[in-house]
């Protein structure tokens, strides 16, 4: 089956890269190296994975499509791994056993919150991200504080990456083109976290609770979230944080600060 002949499955999100001036870019962002590992997710057609199986020593696959991994496995090469099912219930550390691995992707836009939830779950996996996203999402991820794009995943993902752009991408550039405006994005690990809360599951905690209404007040969105009402008002004095004011508003260096009041309480 040629490229030409395959048509997209919607239930999967299916858009296929084929502009040789992004792949190129992406290709130059990822920073191959012919001694390391690199992991794909959704490889589709294949034009990326061909230009990664001679940069790299060796490519992992993750793919839903068995169609896709029929025409994946036609290509008996050695330096390819399949790993066949869905990639939110893939056990990532058993199939990549050897840390790090560069991860290249165009990621599902249906799908790509939750993977990137799932990558920060599993970070210590990768030395480097580059990653495709529906423009929205991408930009969502590198907001800064008081805007309506600032979220969880903003403050999730700044916690722990350098996170860069590398192109915007226009529906043109994929068969069949989508209906809105792409990202690629550089996710570069901090050998540190930029702030340092006491505890990363109360952190988390506290960031979710923080845009559980982000409508709210602050203090009434982190009682929606499953904060004690008791002690609330203390941890948000305690961190010197009006309880007026919004999740959006807070820096990460607000989040860590209220963490670590909240965590004094316990």
């Amino acid at each position: 089956m040629n490229r030409s002949d395959y048509r997209s499955k919607k239930r999967f999100g299916q858009h296929f890269l084929h502009d040789r001036s992004v792949i190129d870019k992406i290709i130059t962002a990822a920073k191959l190296d012919p001694q390391q590992a690199v992991v794909e997710i959704g490889p589709g057609l294949g034009v990326l994975t061909d230009r990664l199986l001679p940069a790299a020593a060796h490519v992992h696959v993750m793919e839903i499509d068995r169609d896709l991994i029929a025409r994946l496995e036609a290509r008996n090469d050695a330096r390819l791994t399949i790993h066949a099912g869905d990639v939110l219930k893939l056990p990532w550390s058993d199939i990549l056993p050897h840390p790090p691995y560069t991860l290249v992707a165009n990621l599902p836009y249906n799908i790509s919150s939750q993977i990137v939830f799932r990558l920060l779950a599993h970070r210590q996996l990768f030395r480097r991200m580059v990653l495709m996203f529906q423009r929205e999402v991408g930009e969502r991820l590198v907001a800064a504080p008081g805007g309506k794009d600032y979220g969880i995943l903003s403050v999730l993902c700044q916690l722990w990456y350098d996170i860069r752009t590398v192109t915007l991408v226009k529906p043109g550039a994929f068969s069949p083109p989508p209906k809105v405006d792409s990202i690629v994005l550089n996710f570069q690990p901090l050998t540190t976290p930029r702030v340092d809360p006491v505890d990363e599951i109360l952190f988390k905690k506290v960031v979710k609770g923080a845009f559980t209404q982000r409508r709210k007040t602050l203090r009434n969105s982190l009682l929606a979230g499953g904060f004690a009402a008791d002690l609330i008002d203390p941890a948000l004095q305690q961190a010197e944080i009006s309880p007026g004011c919004r999740g959006e508003t807070l820096t990460l260096e607000n989040f860590s600060r209220l963490t670590n009041a909240f965590f004094c309480m316990k």
